[in-house]
């Protein structure tokens, strides 16, 4: 269980201000903080390689070229010399916007498999304290799960807690693409869990992604029947680490809204792009919504503290703004304000907010948004699929179907 699995007591309200109070007085008294300067992680090694590297006598292409830049290089290429690249530069194809998706599934196989080796090595390091040992282990474990044959992995940066993303589904076909967006304590280890599946990434997307299957074969509408759909269960920023001042601040949500941006702009082809962003994941889309592509048509927030701003009209964006809250979800009784760049403003399922209001019945609380069987999960698919009819709505009167067509 992580932070906010659970309800926090109001004790623990109470130390976060505190801890705010402290932290504004720190920054406004000139106090820094003392960091450490590591060398260059493995992610940052593979794109300096790739930036001297050559193919066949030809220079490569900036890695940070845009997607289509990229996109024309590879293609440009050979099957045999794409293969060559993802065998030596393995975590820079695996990350790059731009290469093809099966590229960079294979060079993150081949990532996966040498930071396997790493950690299966740091298990029997004796410089290791018996506690550093055993989360070697569950690594290995973790990158070994990550390698098997049916899984098809985005991104992958194993720097700190770790990055990753994983598709379910064909990107290359998909008409319609949802990206879920968690929040806090989000990584490498807590992407995927056994119990209560659903609150992690990769429970989260296999649900949404079977949900949209269902919801796809059900509607009779020529608009949706047949769509082809893929879910990204999207974990590549790196999220909050529980209840804290980075999870009561944008810090974080800044620096994910550009990976996101970069990613949603990077996908093959002309699909529709919806996001379902999961408590601190609605922050990050709130600072994301103003850049995002016109392809991004819904943006869904369930469980939000917040968009950082005050109303669904001042996120700036052409896309539909859902939300949703469970009636016993605690995060209600956060403050919903924002001060000196604490808190994340009104909250999204609030009239004075303006977001279309979608029924969330028998969600489990803060974390159970995409178990199967709720309300909260048809709706989710529906948006997925583009089957706006038949969303319902959380208060009678289909409110939140209001001006949409075909409603």
């Amino acid at each position: 269980m992580t932070s906010f699995d659970s309800s926090p007591t109001l004790n623990a309200w109470r130390a976060l201000a505190a801890l705010a109070v402290v932290f504004v007085m720190l920054a406004t008294t000139g106090w820094t903080a003392v960091r450490s300067h590591p060398g260059k992680t493995a992610l940052q090694a593979s794109l300096s390689a790739w930036e001297h590297g050559r193919i066949d006598g030809h220079a490569l292409p900036d890695p940070d070229a845009s997607p289509t830049r990229l996109a024309r290089f590879f293609a440009s290429l050979t099957a045999q010399q794409r293969t060559r690249l993802a065998h030596r530069y393995p975590l820079a194809v695996g990350n790059m916007n731009g290469a093809p998706v099966t590229l960079r599934y294979r060079a993150n196989h081949i990532a996966l498999d040498q930071q396997r080796k790493v950690e299966q090595k740091r298990m029997h390091d004796n410089r290791l304290t018996p506690l550093g040992q055993q989360e070697a282990g569950r690594l290995m474990h973790r990158f070994e799960a990550l390698m098997t044959k049916d899984r098809h992995i985005l991104a992958f940066d194993p720097e700190g807690a770790g990055r990753i993303a994983e598709v379910f589904g064909d990107l290359n076909t998909a008409q319609r693409v949802s990206v879920i967006v968690p929040g806090v304590d989000t990584d490498l280890l807590t992407f995927q869990k056994t119990n209560k599946e659903y609150s992690a990434p990769v429970g989260m997307a296999q649900n949404l992604y079977a949900a949209e299957n269902t919801a796809r074969s059900a509607t009779d509408t020529t608009d949706t029947a047949g769509t082809r759909t893929a879910v990204i269960a999207w974990a590549d920023y790196t999220s909050p680490g529980g209840l804290g001042i980075d999870s009561a601040t944008a810090g974080r949500a800044e620096a994910g809204a550009v990976r996101l941006n970069a990613l949603v702009r990077a996908l093959p082809g002309t699909s529709q792009v919806a996001l379902f962003c999961h408590s601190y994941g609605s922050v990050v889309c709130g600072v994301a919504a103003h850049e995002l592509p016109a392809r991004v048509t819904d943006i869904a927030v369930a469980g939000s503290p917040g968009m950082r701003t005050s109303s669904a009209s001042h996120l700036h964006t052409l896309a539909r703004v859902w939300a949703m809250r469970d009636a016993d979800d605690w995060i209600q009784d956060v403050p919903y304000m924002e001060l000196g760049g604490l808190g994340h403003g009104e909250d999204p399922v609030s009239n004075a907010f303006g977001a279309r209001v979608l029924s969330a019945k028998d969600a489990e609380g803060h974390t159970g948004y995409f178990a199967a069987g709720t309300d909260s999960l048809t709706n989710f698919a529906d948006i997925g699929v583009g089957a706006y009819r038949s969303v319902t709505c959380a208060h009678e009167g289909d409110t939140c179907r209001e001006g949409l067509s075909g409603a």
